[in-house]
């Protein structure tokens, strides 16, 4: 009895794993069968697959058949197994040639009629068939995306017939283009923003060093508005960067018509978001907000309304840059290197600094407010400013001189030093600043003994601890690269310390 094999991904985290598709026709009593721990959707394959054969005039053999998805013990889900067991079974029946479907990794949902419906998860199965040395055969709404790996031959037809001919050898499909690369160009600009000029410093400070800031404000003081304006000052991913980020989007099938952005991503989740939503998780352990924001801005708006299980589960990703979803069917792992933007009023009612507005519980109210942020919480969060309200004198002041694109370009300068810097010291997963740990932070901030006096003495009037005490280096190292010193000063160590705790109560 002849067996073909086909292969196709399963995906676990960004990770496509190898799948074999095995099918045999035997004698015995017309069935078909589909092992191999499929779900659902899955199973459902096998009449997809019955309908579309029909719609080209094939019906299946009259013959026992069974399909294997190995190795059998890892679970199958999604729709996209449809078209790798098609192509297992014409190769069994003969209709294309044999050993034909293993030259491949295929993935694609079967419409009835034949048609090939766009899946997830073509990106990272394109750079899984490129280690393997395999072409990837894709519906043609997923050939743009998987264009972008490059070393791999990609087929994208739109129908199983066009892709039956194909591989017979009567018809000659086109390969697809990589999709446009988006470049952000309507972001919202930095000139919009009027007064706040301690906030436009913290701003720019922590966009250099990719540090995570909280803002602490009335309502109306420009809180969300700074945020919004933050992908626009940073300088556009790398090459290596939009890759990592783009597999991510990948799986979340968040690439319209194939588009890799070279934007950073900005994901501003509303505070009602559940912890799966938010870290990853559910049925399949698809990735989360934090993931989906990876190499860009997280923004969390009314930071104390979100639940306190959800922020605590933020903890570890921020510190790591890297989410870990576990549950019982699925283990898999998503890179989350995010800046983390947050933005909360004082207190419930926003009026705590203002004893004309205030409440009559001030300050209770804000004690209260501000306690549902936990203290491991805000120890990771490097720049921590107040923002005053905006006076109508504000307002009507003209726009300031210097927008996103005069900040944007001496971020890019301050990065690329930085780049250069870590790529000398060959430390690996080091980027920025905020990234920089252990004997690496020690070698990249020398400082004046008076800096190192001033340090010590902030940390324990403001009783930093270990990680504070780490994260306000890094930080002075960041301020001290766009002064464009070499050696960490007094001045940069005192700005560093004033970021560290806001004078939220009164």
């Amino acid at each position: 009895m002849l067996t073909t094999h086909a292969y196709t991904a399963a995906f676990i985290g960004i990770e496509a794993r190898e799948i074999d598709v095995q099918c045999q026709l035997s004698s015995g009593l017309p069935a078909f069968n589909l092992v191999g721990l499929p779900d659902k959707a899955v199973s459902e394959a096998k009449e997809r697959v019955r309908a579309a054969l029909n719609s080209i005039g094939l019906a299946l053999p009259a013959k026992r058949i069974t399909v294997n998805l190995a190795p059998a013990d890892l679970p199958k889900a999604g729709s996209h197994y449809d078209l790798p067991i098609a192509l297992a079974l014409l190769g069994a029946m003969e209709v294309i040639p044999s050993d034909e479907p293993a030259n491949h990794v295929s993935l694609g949902e079967l419409s009835l009629d034949g048609t090939l419906n766009p899946v997830l998860g073509a990106m990272p199965a394109a750079l899984m068939a490129a280690e393997s040395d395999r072409s990837l055969i894709c519906p043609a709404a997923c050939g743009a995306e998987a264009s972008w790996v490059g070393a791999v031959e990609v087929l994208a037809p739109a129908t199983l017939l066009a892709l039956v001919n194909h591989l017979n050898g009567r018809e000659q499909l086109t390969p697809p283009e990589p999709g446009a690369a988006g470049t952000g160009d309507n972001l919202p600009d930095l000139r919009d923003v009027k007064g706040q000029e301690t906030a436009r410093r913290a701003l720019e400070v922590a966009a250099a060093g990719g540090h995570n800031m909280l803002m602490i404000g009335p309502p109306g003081a420009g809180k969300s508005m700074l945020a919004a304006r933050l992908p626009g000052i940073l300088p556009p991913l790398t090459a290596e960067e939009a890759l990592e980020t783009s597999l991510i989007h990948s799986l979340a099938g968040l690439l319209e018509d194939g588009r890799v952005s070279m934007t950073r991503p900005y994901r501003a989740p509303h505070h009602s978001a559940s912890m799966p939503a938010m870290v990853g998780g559910g049925k399949n352990a698809a990735p989360g907000e934090v993931s989906l924001a990876h190499n860009g801005v997280l923004f969390l708006d009314e930071l104390p309304e979100f639940t306190r299980q959800v922020l605590e589960a933020l903890r570890q990703p921020i510190e790591s840059g890297e989410t870990v979803v576990a549950r019982a069917n699925a283990h898999a792992r998503y890179p989350s290197r995010v800046q983390l933007v947050a933005a909360m009023n004082p207190c419930k009612c926003g009026h705590l600094g203002d004893p004309a507005m205030a409440c009559s519980r001030a300050p209770n109210c804000g004690l209260d407010y501000q306690a549902r942020i936990s203290g491991p919480m805000l120890d990771r969060i490097d720049v921590q400013i107040e923002l005053p309200a905006v006076s109508a004198a504000d307002l009507s002041l003209p726009p300031p001189s210097e927008g996103s694109a005069e900040v944007g370009a001496r971020i890019a300068a301050v990065r690329a030093r930085q780049a250069e810097r870590y790529a000398a010291l060959n430390a690996p997963g080091v980027r920025l600043n905020a990234h920089a740990d252990g004997d690496v932070l020690t070698q990249v901030t020398p400082m004046a003994d008076t800096a190192r006096a001033l340090l010590m003495k902030s940390s324990e009037a403001l009783r930093l601890s270990a990680r504070g005490y780490h994260r306000v280096l890094r930080l002075a190292r960041t301020i001290a690269d766009i002064e464009g010193a070499d050696r960490i000063g007094d001045v940069h160590i005192a700005e560093a310390v004033s970021y560290r705790r806001a004078p939220i109560l009164r």
